[in-house]
């Protein structure tokens, strides 16, 4: 049995979903779970992989803010190190 390691977000987690579990849950390949917490339990969904057209917009974005994206994530990551700003 292999694990599968999923990815922590602010509303819950992501898996990658295997090759055998999508067919035998009968959709695409490249699909992903997401897992959210509701009530004491996980709701369970399943998004499709993302479209050719979806991949070519978030990398022109990336292309275009990517140095913004950068230092939005080096400010994230300093957390409570950063002083307050009044």
């Amino acid at each position: 049995m292999s694990a599968l390691t999923p990815l922590k977000t602010d509303l819950g987690w992501i898996v990658e979903m295997p090759h055998d579990m999508a067919q035998a849950v009968g959709v695409a390949d490249g699909s992903v779970v997401v897992l959210h917490t509701k009530a004491g339990s996980i709701e369970v969904e399943i998004l499709p992989p993302p479209t050719a057209e979806l991949k070519e917009a978030a990398r022109r974005i990336n292309e275009k803010h990517g140095a913004a994206f950068e230092e939005m994530k080096r400010l994230g990551d300093l957390g409570d190190r950063l002083p307050l700003i009044p």
